[in-house]
């Protein structure tokens, strides 16, 4: 098939979903690239959809599956097996005492869903919390507690969704008298908005403790400890929704640990499953038992298949034999410095931010007043993309081009150089109009 009958096809028969699709066919992909259908090498700083991070065609992934397709794997969801349980117990040990109990998914729209049921279930309220800038996912409650994009047009969301100002110090709403971002008075500020619209039925705050799609948004520290505070004095459980920065990217097994903040039902999905569709929902006993009381029910097709839970144990254990969060942390000291490289050295780069391998930078017109400069990112991506390297850049009303650079856990030191290498003359060469 010719490149132009490809794209007839794809325009005459693909329903469209998103933002428009990348103008390369890709044949395959290993490791930290995807080749397109003329052989050229693409670098990937975005690790598939964010879920990579084992890279592509990981042998031990490889094998996993494999080995798991001939021989065990899908079940009815009402049969168990070695590999689900073993998923649990593995899970189980990665997190404090108190987040226990497993159930093993394969989105992480559909572990958020499961996760605010249980919360329901257990408060016995309906109201939900989530940033103004969230994204938790295309059904319906999770699409509800989803705020970055995709609410006009389509009615009625669930009942019960409020929001928390997200989080922002590069354009801060709160500021002390120095000029300092005053989050403490912005998150008081955003509950006691939440206290006058609730009808007293909260039931969860669900939140990314890094925002990936609202623009790598990195909370400051201690800004989560006092969020769980306010959640509990409400009767509220705090829920995180760790699909992007679960599991080494953020240069921890997990982003919360940076915060000494335990949440009460934590979700995983992406990074979970390296690439495969893999998701999990992991709570305490006391949880469990008073949801197991009161009917809980989430039944799926695919919920507890052997295949999601080979695959999700086979990447942490690759995980923990290649002490990956540990690399993430020490890569992305190198990331931060060729990144704020960047930022000292272009009046359009206006700030650097994220942990590990998972940052952000955000193009502006000018650092003084920090307007957005859509265009130029955009023009960036496209420089990138020509000269070998993926990148993803969020749009959000009223801020500039956000990139978010997310390259596989498994990137060589060299991999990461070439990827600033060519952001870097990338845009140079649009700043120079060529």
């Amino acid at each position: 098939m010719s490149t132009e009958t490809f794209w007839d096809d794809a325009d005459r028969h693909l329903i469209r979903y998103g933002a428009s699709f990348t103008p390369r066919i890709i044949e395959r992909a290993a490791g930290s690239y995807v080749y397109d259908s003329d052989g050229r090498a693409i670098l990937d700083f975005t690790s598939g959809q964010m879920s990579a991070v084992l890279g592509h065609s990981h042998p031990d992934i490889v094998k996993a599956v494999s080995g798991s397709v001939a021989s065990l794997d899908h079940l009815f969801s009402g049969m168990l097996s070695r590999p689900v349980v073993d998923l649990a117990k593995k899970l189980a040990a990665t997190l404090p005492p108190t987040l226990s109990r497993t159930l093993l998914l394969t989105t992480g729209a559909e572990a958020n869903e499961a996760a605010l049921k249980m919360a329901k279930l257990y408060t016995g309220g309906y109201e939900v919390v989530s940033f103004d800038r969230s994204w938790h996912g295309m059904t319906s409650g999770a699409a509800a507690a989803t705020f970055s994009a995709g609410r006009r047009g389509y009615g009625p969301t669930m009942p019960g969704n409020l929001v928390l100002p997200t989080p922002d110090s590069y354009r801060p709403q709160f500021r002390n008298a120095d000029g300092s971002y005053d989050w403490e008075s912005e998150l008081s500020y955003g509950f006691s908005l939440i206290d006058r619209q609730s009808t007293g039925a909260l039931a969860a705050c669900l939140i990314e403790p890094i925002l990936s799609s609202g623009g790598i948004i990195d909370p400051p520290l201690g800004y989560l400890a006092r969020l769980k505070e306010l959640c509990v004095e409400r009767g509220m459980l705090l829920i995180l929704d760790e699909a992007q920065t679960g599991l080494g990217r953020t240069g921890q097994m997990y982003a919360f640990e940076r915060d000494g903040v335990v949440p009460d039902i934590l979700t995983l999905s992406k990074t979970l499953g390296a690439g495969l569709p893999v998701a999990a929902v992991v709570t305490g006993d006391d949880i469990e038992a008073r949801c197991r009381e009161r009917g809980f029910l989430f039944l799926t097709t695919h919920a507890s298949d052997p295949l999601a839970a080979t695959v999700a144990n086979t990447v942490l254990d690759v995980i923990a034999r290649e002490s990956l969060a540990e690399r993430a942390a020490k890569l992305g000291e190198q990331l931060a410095d060729r990144l704020d490289a960047l930022r000292d050295t272009y009046e359009v780069v206006g700030d650097v931010r994220g942990r590990g391998l998972l940052r952000g930078i955000e193009f502006v017109t000018d650092k003084a007043t920090k307007a957005p400069a859509d265009a130029l990112g955009q023009a960036v991506t496209t420089a990138c993309l020509e000269r070998g390297l993926h990148l993803n850049i969020v749009q959000l009303p009223g801020m500039g081009g956000i990139f978010r650079i997310a390259p596989p856990l498994t990137a060589s030191e060299n991999e990461l150089h070439d990827g600033i290498d060519i952001l870097d003359a990338s845009i140079k060469a649009v700043l120079a109009g060529s």
